[in-house]
C-alpha cells in the first residue's frame, strides 16, 4: 500500500507541476483554439492523427466533434485518420508506414480544412509527412507536442509544446487541451440556450 500511495501522490505532484510550467505555453494553445474554431466556423473539416496513445487522443477529439462534448448541437465535420485499420494497413504495406496519414489527407483535405496531430516526441515520420502535405495543400495545421517539439514544431502553423520529458504527463495535458478546444467550440458554435434538463447529458457520461 505504501508503494501505491507513493506512486499516486508523486504522479499527481508531477502532473500539477507540468500544468504549472505549461502556463507559459498557453498563448500557443489559445492560438490553436482560435484556428480550430475559425476552421469550423468557415465550414472546414477537421482531420486528426497520432500514434499509439496519441491516436487515442486523435480519435477522442474527432468523435466528440461528430457527437457532442457537453451541449446539444449539430454534428461538426471531423475525420480521424487513425480510424480505419484497413486503410492504415493497406497504405503501410504498399507505400510505407510514413505515408499512413499523408496519403488519405491528400485525398480528402481541401484548402480551408485543418489538420491537428498529436505527438509526444514531434519526430514521428508519418506525422512529419502529413504536416508537410498539409502545408503543400494550403491546409492549416496544429501540432500538440511535448519535450522540445521535435521536427514537427516548425512544420505546423501552430505548435503547442507541453514542457515535459514524461510521455504520460504530456499525453495527460494533451487530453486536457483537446477538452479546452471542445469547450471553446461549443461556446462559439453550439446552441446559445442552456439545454433543458431532459437534454442534459446524464451524470457520469459527460465526455464519455
Amino acid at each position: 500500500m505504501k508503494e501505491i500511495e507513493f506512486i499516486v501522490r508523486s504522479s499527481a505532484r508531477e502532473l500539477g507541476e507540468t500544468l504549472r510550467l505549461a502556463e507559459e505555453t498557453f498563448p500557443a494553445l489559445e492560438r490553436a483554439v482560435f484556428l480550430f474554431v475559425q476552421c469550423l466556423h468557415q465550414k472546414g473539416t477537421i482531420f486528426t492523427a497520432g500514434n499509439g496513445g496519441s491516436a487515442a487522443d486523435a480519435l477522442h477529439l474527432a468523435e466528440e466533434l461528430l457527437g457532442r462534448y457537453r451541449l446539444p448541437r449539430d454534428p461538426l465535420p471531423a475525420v480521424s485518420l487513425c480510424a480505419d485499420p484497413t486503410a492504415l494497413t493497406c497504405i503501410a504495406n504498399d507505400f510505407g508506414f510514413s505515408e499512413i496519414f499523408s496519403r488519405p489527407l491528400s485525398a480528402l483535405a481541401r484548402p480551408g480544412d485543418l489538420f491537428l496531430c498529436f505527438s509526444t516526441s514531434g519526430s514521428s515520420a508519418n506525422i512529419l509527412s502529413a504536416l508537410r502535405l498539409a502545408r503543400s495543400r494550403s491546409v492549416r495545421s496544429i501540432a500538440f507536442l511535448g519535450k522540445d517539439g521535435g521536427q514537427a514544431a516548425p512544420e505546423a502553423d501552430v505548435a503547442w509544446i507541453v514542457p515535459s520529458q514524461s510521455t504520460a504527463r504530456i499525453q495527460e495535458l494533451h487530453t486536457w487541451g483537446l477538452h479546452v478546444i471542445l469547450e471553446c467550440v461549443e461556446k462559439a458554435l453550439g446552441n446559445r440556450e442552456e439545454p433543458r434538463r431532459s437534454e442534459a447529458i446524464p451524470e457520469g457520461r459527460e465526455g464519455a
